[in-house]
């Protein structure tokens, strides 16, 4: 039982990833849409490219969005306005009309044209209630058919022109006085009916509504069928409208059919399977080209949320509204691995995350494409992010190229740009201005998963942050160093190719334990006075020793990055302090053990921490040549640099011969223009 709870702990890193590996395939997993997926391709007024097709099933074919939308609009605009009618109100307003009748119009006038006048009167009520007058104001076509209801029986239909406003009763009185010639009593009237009218109609929404239901839902979302083994398009043929039509047909019902346990247990299987092999291949990657990040389970971790991340926002955005999907900014992808780690993990990553989304996403060959391309451009455009220009100008390339590319994709579909969607256009300009929240976002994944950016990087450069500042104020000589050996890696690291930044940073620190006995350091003696003089070589050469070891404390202290420590526990690697060893040896030549004069290391595993070794040693001795001239320093870089690599100091750091023979070239340079050397002319 201990034995295996101890090869547990002793692989407990592996365990770790296969944990996440297995939680991060099943999250996915659980995003994608649980049916099966068509597995033809095909586009209107395109050959179709596959074998001969046949109905595997019966299926209903189905109508297009907009003959739906027609015939939706055919029905609204047949079914009648329903009305409800009080024909008591007529009653009411000619009872009404016979009290205040006399006393409207006077005695003087004669009978028979009383009689005239009331007769008109009961027209006018006649002619204003034949239909009825609706209560408020609608605006409804006029070729709209209308049907009074009278406790919900039909009592008459018409259309809307036949039923009159309040606002059209005085124009009604006025014609009907005019065809009788009495206008003069125009007024009369017109003060008689304003107070008697009352509307008698009312628009009855809720019966309208529900006829209008019923009708709507009596409409077909099918047009025929097709019979299984029929026949649906030849090899070669050109995709039309019908046959298109129909292709759609099966692919909403194939992929839309309720599934039984079996074949919903076998989808799950296949997308668990391709989705692990997606997984599989970026930890393979990780494994053989990038075995530091692989070591590290934090980092394995960050790439492994960012994947999952990205397809469950796009996820969301789908089972939302799937004509928004350019809206999600996938290429902050690839910008954020390129900042953290570097630019071919990154688009190695954007690739997969692309692939796994072109099972969710409508026209996945179209969607893949231009992520795949955009991604590629991200890669190729974004350089030094910590610069704000550079991020905006990758940006705007990054929008250029979708917007060319579905453009281009658009023209293959339809061939030609009169129905171009320039609303589409509006979505890739979000999406570039939300690639933008890159920069705050790499700041939080600092602080949450304690991994260190360029930006971060640049930061630390600072030579006035509080800790280079306390190393000036403390150990000038040693601080004055340190700004020669950063320039001297900046240096190098651009001409190999390596993090110039990352190898800057590191040299500007990597000698801040000697802060704590300043005095033990030859640049910082300014008095002549040697303390080593009092000391024993082995006491010498263990407070040397020993600034490596203070350094790590005063950097956790400061909270500096992992990878700027690394290069103070790997600027000595396990190399010799080579003055006192030799003292010690002169003086006790049987008694003197290696071990008590060597840097603890480790040596160097990286490229920038190789490249501070050599930049560290050469500056420091490059102190000691007198009377510099190009052949001393040229001998003097190359014996320093080639001891070093005898010593085994690079075995574990991933540079070749090669570019350490270009860093030699730069720091022989370097040196040369530090001591301002000249030609030397003949006497």
């Amino acid at each position: 039982m201990k034995d295996f709870i101890n090869k547990l702990y002793r692989n407990h890193a592996l365990i770790y990833k296969a944990l996440l590996f297995v939680a991060t395939t099943f999250f996915i997993v659980y995003l994608f849409p649980k049916t099966g997926k068509f597995k033809y391709d095909f586009e209107k007024g395109k050959p179709w490219q596959s074998e001969n097709l046949q109905a595997p099933f019966d299926f209903a074919i189905k109508k297009t969005d907009a003959e739906i939308v027609a015939e939706k609009e055919q029905v609204e605009a047949q079914i009648p306005l329903y009305v409800d009618v009080d024909y008591t109100v007529k009653i009411k307003v000619e009872s009404a009309f016979e009290k205040q009748f006399k006393e409207v119009f006077s005695d003087s006038i004669s009978a028979s044209d009383l009689m005239k006048l009331k007769k008109v009167g009961n027209e006018i009520i006649n002619h204003l209630y034949d239909y009825g007058i609706l209560k408020g104001n609608h605006d409804f076509s006029a070729e709209r058919q209308i049907v009074l209801l009278n406790n919900r029986e039909q009592v008459k239909d018409g259309f809307i022109p036949n039923l009159i406003r309040q606002d059209d009763v005085s124009t009604i009185i006025n014609k009907i006085l005019k065809g009788y010639s009495l206008s003069n009593y125009k007024t009369q009237f017109t003060a008689l009916f304003f107070d008697l009218v009352e509307p008698n109609l009312v628009f009855d929404s809720s019966f309208t509504n529900k006829v209008k239901a019923d009708e709507l839902n009596k409409i077909s979302f099918t047009r025929g069928s097709i019979a299984k083994e029929t026949l649906i398009v030849s090899k070669g043929e050109v995709v039309d409208e019908d046959t298109y039509q129909i292709l759609k047909s099966l692919q909403q019902e194939y992929e839309s059919q309720v599934w039984n346990k079996s074949n919903y247990i076998w989808v799950l299987i296949a997308y668990t399977v391709l989705v692990a092999l997606a997984l599989l291949m970026l930890l393979l990657f990780l494994q053989k080209y990038r075995m530091a990040v692989f070591d590290d389970n934090t980092k394995v971790t960050f790439i492994f949320f960012n994947i999952a991340l990205i397809i469950s926002i796009s996820t969301m955005v789908v089972n939302y509204n799937s004509k928004y999907i350019y809206v999600v900014p996938i290429c902050v992808l690839p910008l954020v691995f390129k900042a953290f780690f570097d630019a071919r993990l990154g688009l190695f990553a954007h690739v997969l995350t692309v692939l796994l989304l072109g099972f969710i996403v409508p026209n996945s060959y179209e969607y893949m494409f231009l992520q795949i391309i955009a991604g590629i451009v991200t890669i190729l455009t974004v350089s030094e992010l910590y610069k704000r220009a550079n991020l905006f100008i990758s940006v705007g390339q990054i929008t250029f190229i979708y917007i060319i590319a579905y453009f281009a994709f658009f023209v293959i579909h339809e061939g030609s740009i009169t129905e171009l969607k320039w609303e589409t256009f509006i979505w890739f300009i979000l999406c570039g201005l939300a690639t933008l929240f890159v920069q705050p976002l790499i700041y939080a994944y600092e602080k949450l998963f304690g991994l260190v950016s360029d930006v971060s990087l640049l930061e630390l450069s600072d030579t006035n942050s509080k800790l280079l500042k306390e190393l000036s104020n403390k150990a000038p000589g040693t601080f004055h160093h340190s700004l020669n050996v950063a320039n001297l890696a900046e240096a190098s690291a651009n001409e190999i190719g390596a993090n110039a930044m990352l190898a800057r940073v590191g040299a500007l620190y990597h000698d801040i334990g000697k802060m704590k006995n300043p005095t033990y350091f030859t640049e910082n003696q300014s008095t002549g006075i040697n303390p080593h003089q009092e000391l024993s070589n082995k006491e010498s050469a263990e407070i040397i020793v020993n600034h490596v070891i203070n350094g790590i404390e005063i950097a956790r202290k400061y909270n500096l990055p992992d990878r700027v420590i690394d290069f103070i526990r790997t600027h000595h690697g396990t190399s010799l302090v080579y003055y006192f060893y030799a003292q010690e040896k002169k003086a006790l030549p049987e008694d003197t053990n290696k071990l008590d004069f060597s840097y603890p290391g480790p040596k160097p595993f990286t490229k920038e921490t190789a490249i501070l070794m050599m930049c560290d040693s050469v500056e420091a001795a490059s102190k000691s040549i007198k009377e510099p001239t190009t052949t001393k320093i040229e001998a003097f870089v190359e014996n320093i640099i080639n001891k070093q690599i005898e010593a085994e100091q690079f075995l574990n750091a991933n540079i070749t011969f090669k570019e350490i023979q270009s860093i030699k070239k730069v720091l022989k340079h370097k040196l040369a223009n530090i001591y301002h050397l000249r030609i030397e002319y003949p006497e």
